[in-house]
């Protein structure tokens, strides 16, 4: 199912980092139909709202990429509304894509739905294997719920619904709240301020020997769309680079990007999470698609947009 340049296509969640990434790719591909409201036009949490939307708008493809979404304090912090807002906007999008004959739809999981102990590198088939990492646990399920949702209604109603799973994403338009981002981001701007303070020392949770696996938003829009236009299949599809780095590593290379020269202490009373999460991109890369930006290169690009940001004082104070 190809995408037409004057396709009406939905964008959920266009203000986010992976929703901005996909708008920004398609405008570069020269589609001029993209469709799009802020939370505060559209709650997707609310049925009535969704299903009125569907029905005026009628969008022919749909990226469902909004979700409410956070590091582990926040997962572990606001378990409840992880779970029940996810549900609410990927139930209310779905099935109203299904009433509206959307011809293609594709839904944005993590990789936080594998379970805790998986083998590595993590393959599409290890989902629903093993118990989950306990601090996110809400919002994995509710991403699983997704997945199986899409392949529910593919099933009963022959919808072409597909679900991607990114890995650990950062980029443009990231989140750089105090305590409720996600590692990446989190650590330019505690580096940032550090340097900024003249901060001694920059304390991170956990050994730092945890591995995690990062890629750039604007690749993984290269990816949506790459699959929009080529992938049709059920079940599930990892989108990442295939590599990973350790916790400790990561830290140092941000230090000397953002250029801070103080001392890096771990808080070994803190959490580490999953002790690594690195995806099989096999499947992908056996579709045609690889990532293309380099981990150092995306952080100094990401740095950059951050200061612009900082400068502007248009981030969280806490």
């Amino acid at each position: 199912m190809i995408m037409k340049k004057n396709s009406t296509i939905y964008i959920a969640g266009h203000r986010g980092m992976v929703g901005s990434a996909i708008y920004r790719k398609l405008a570069a591909e020269g589609f001029n139909n993209i469709i799009a409201r802020t939370s505060a036009e559209l709650d997707l949490r609310d049925q009535v709202q969704v299903a009125l939307f569907f029905e005026q708008e009628k969008p022919e493809y749909v990226f469902l990429a909004a979700a409410k979404v956070g590091g582990i304090m926040a997962n572990n912090t606001y378990r409840a509304e992880f779970l029940h807002d996810n549900l609410q906007i990927q139930n209310n999008i779905i099935h109203s894509a299904y009433l509206n004959g959307v011809k293609k739809l594709m839904f944005l999981g993590s990789s936080c739905i594998y379970p805790k102990m998986a083998p590595q590198p993590l393959k599409e088939e290890y989902l629903l294997t093993g118990p989950l990492e306990p601090t996110n646990e809400p919002y994995a399920i509710a991403k699983i719920a997704g997945i199986k949702m899409c392949d529910a209604y593919r099933s009963q109603y022959g919808c072409n619904f597909i679900s991607v799973m990114p890995t650990n994403l950062y980029g443009y338009n990231d989140n750089y709240h105090p305590q409720n981002s996600h590692v990446l981001p989190a650590l330019i701007r505690r580096f940032h301020e550090a340097k900024q303070n003249n901060t001694p020392a920059v304390t991170i949770w956990g050994t730092g020997t945890p591995r995690r696996e990062f890629l750039f938003a604007d690749d993984l829009a290269d990816a949506c769309f790459y699959l929009m236009q080529n992938y049709d299949e059920e079940g599930l599809i990892n989108i990442g680079t295939g590599e990973d780095i350790s916790i400790k590593e990561l830290a140092l290379l941000i230090k000397n990007i953002v250029g801070y020269h103080g001392e890096i202490v771990f808080d070994t009373e803190k959490p580490d999470g999953t002790p690594r999460k690195l995806m099989d991109v096999g499947k992908l890369h056996s579709r045609g698609w690889k990532h293309t930006v380099e981990l150092e290169d995306g952080i100094k690009a990401a740095y950059i947009d951050f200061l612009t940001k900082y400068n502007a004082h248009a981030l969280p104070v806490g």
